[in-house]
């Protein structure tokens, strides 16, 4: 008896206990329920305000693009939406690494130029649906957000960052002043979106090689997840743009040299598996990549070297302290102290720069902020170029990257690009100090914030200058170019499209590259011994009808001529020659070439020639 009155009581017990535990369960399920909820607000809060302002900066963009374009490097649009059309392509089955489209007969090496392919196939409905134009401005927009985007979510998951600190830092990432002056022209430039998942998966595989914590020793599971993960990264950012990738891997090398060396134990701990991990995804990069590099480098129209000279494209030691003239409180003037209006990449200003400097003194000698200042560092070292440049004069001073100098493809890199790398780190520096401050009480709590927000104000970029775009003929807006042109066949436009004016490209990309052209702007073999130049060589009636349509004065023709432009065509295997009403000094070329070919024939707004 006593016994069953005693299980009563307990039953009771347990049944008033776990009555109890329901409420304060479910109660606990809501509160957690109801924080996801509100940093999931907050996170979309911050991608509408990152989307909203990319929106504002491209606004002239906008209204049409078909009728607008960029102000400051309108060559550079033009040969991106002619590759975004080309690699449309993809979808109807018609992609070669080695296009015939451009530059007949010989053709392009699409990876040898920075063709975007990743971006054109991807977008590849927006283009065939809206046009090439479209697809651009799209992505100078999602560039700029998607990149801030990337850096946020990687700050908030990976550094666990309050997101108050996480965005200021993540607006500078995306929006700082080498990403907005990369926007004019330079797509491969501006989309890092990748560049944070790059660098989640290496610290992803870092955590997983160290076995501290762990009696099983190192995360094989999440070792080779995080390798197959990279590799798959790295593969795609090569058909995105390679060059950021490789300022991106140079800055992880950097810093984990210094992570390294600052936390010596952790190194111990994890290198081997670290070194396994990045080995492994190497390997498997490497099986997906070795025909397209192998096309990049030893196939048709291929290239091994860089084009431009490292000299002329040093960062000015001034251009650091100075604000970018794309900036709001920037001046004009500061455009003396760099190579063009698309690499204002250094131009970060004293307010900047201190506000940085400050925030990492006042974060201390821990080894991510000292692995961070080291890249920093190092990366801006690299930017000086081969000899240190200052306020326009070269003083003769050798720059760190002349350790760079003879490296094959690695001493063709854009020495001021280096400075690319230097934004997301001063971002994560701004990060770290926001988030470490709002956590402290007294006057830091707010001095921080307002100082960190404060400089960043002082880069506030301006909207991207925009134009208006010439019309095209409607010789190619309705379609009349087929009736001289069979589709793949090639088409003369009169002048020939060059790297310095290559808008006749725009007639290709608004019939979606159904037809070839000779010559245009491209990277080619065409330099001595076979290294990079900016375009071809024009022939011999292509620079005859150039130099009729910069002076507007009709030549005499002879045979000789004739039989030139005779050769010239066959090499060209031209379907047609066109010369559009549009044309400047129209009359004179009009008249050349009727004294080359003949009498032409009248379509729509232009006059052909079918050899």
């Amino acid at each position: 008896m006593v016994e069953a009155v005693t299980s009563t009581a307990r039953t009771a017990a347990r049944t008033d206990r776990d009555q109890a535990i329901r409420p304060a369960a479910g109660a606990s399920r809501r509160a957690r329920s109801w924080a996801a909820a509100r940093r999931h607000r907050a996170d979309l809060l911050v991608a509408l305000l990152f989307v909203a302002f990319a929106g504002w900066l491209t606004h002239g963009l906008w209204p049409a693009p078909d009728t607008r374009m960029l102000a400051l490097n309108p060559a550079d649009q033009t040969l991106y939406e002619w590759f975004l059309a080309l690699d449309a392509r993809a979808l109807r089955g018609e992609f070669n690494l080695v296009t015939d489209r451009l530059n007949a007969p010989d053709g392009v090496n699409l990876m040898a130029n920075t063709s975007v392919v990743a971006l054109g196939v991807l977008l590849a409905p927006v283009t065939l649906a809206f046009g090439a134009p479209v697809t651009f401005t799209l992505l100078v927009a999602v560039n700029l957000a998607g990149t801030a985007l990337a850096w946020y979510l990687l700050f908030t998951a990976t550094l666990r960052a309050r997101r108050v600190a996480a965005g200021l830092g993540a607006a500078l990432c995306g929006f700082g002043p080498g990403m907005v002056s990369q926007s004019n022209g330079h797509l491969h430039m501006t989309a890092q979106w990748l560049v944070p998942v790059l660098v989640w998966l290496v610290v992803r595989l870092m955590r997983a090689a160290d076995p501290a914590g762990r009696a099983d020793g190192p995360d094989r599971r999440r070792t080779a997840s995080s390798a197959a993960g990279l590799a798959a990264v790295v593969t795609v950012q090569v058909f995105v743009g390679e060059e950021v990738l490789f300022l991106a891997a140079l800055t992880l090398a950097v810093i984990a040299v210094a992570y390294a060396l600052a936390d010596r134990e952790l190194s111990r701990r994890a290198l081997p598996g670290f070194a396994g991990g990045l080995l492994g995804a190497a390997g498997l990069a490497l099986l997906v990549l070795a025909v397209p590099l192998r096309v990049q480098f030893a196939g048709p129209q291929g290239v091994a070297d860089g084009i431009f000279p490292p000299a002329y494209f040093s960062a000015d030691l001034a251009g650091w302290t100075t604000l970018s003239a794309l900036s709001v409180f920037g001046s004009p003037e500061s455009v003396r102290l760099t190579t063009g209006p698309a690499e204002f990449t250094t131009f970060l200003g004293w307010p900047l720069l201190l506000v940085a400097t400050g925030c990492a003194v006042w974060l201390g000698r821990r080894a991510p902020v000292v692995a961070v200042v080291t890249g920093a560092l190092v990366m801006a070292a690299f930017a000086l170029g081969p000899h240190v440049v200052v306020g326009g004069e070269r003083t003769g001073v050798p720059g760190p990257y002349t350790l760079l100098t003879g490296l094959p493809v690695v001493d063709g890199a854009l020495p001021m690009r280096f400075a690319l790398a230097v934004l997301p780190l001063v971002g994560t520096l701004l990060t770290l100090a926001v988030h470490r401050a709002l956590g402290e009480v007294g006057p830091v709590r707010r001095l921080v914030p307002y100082a960190v927000g404060a400089a960043l104000l002082s880069v506030l970029p301006t909207p991207l200058p925009t134009t208006d775009r010439p019309p095209l003929p409607e010789f190619v807006t309705g379609g009349h170019w087929r009736q001289c042109v069979p589709p793949g066949g090639v088409l003369v436009p009169v002048p020939t499209a060059t790297p310095k004016d290559p808008d006749p490209m725009r007639w290709a990309t608004a019939t979606g590259v159904d037809f070839a052209m000779p010559e245009g702007f491209f990277i080619g073999p065409y330099g001595r011994g076979g290294t990079a130049t900016m375009g071809t060589w024009q022939r011999p009636t292509s620079a005859l009808l150039a130099d009729v349509a910069q002076r507007g004065v009709a030549p005499t023709v002879g045979d000789r001529q004739r039989r030139q432009a005779a050769r010239d065509v066959e090499f060209w295997r031209a379907s047609c020659v066109a010369l559009t009403d549009d044309t400047p000094h129209a009359a004179p070329l009009r008249r050349t070439l009727e004294q080359l070919f003949g009498p032409g024939t009248r379509i729509a707004d232009a006059w052909t020639w079918r050899p």
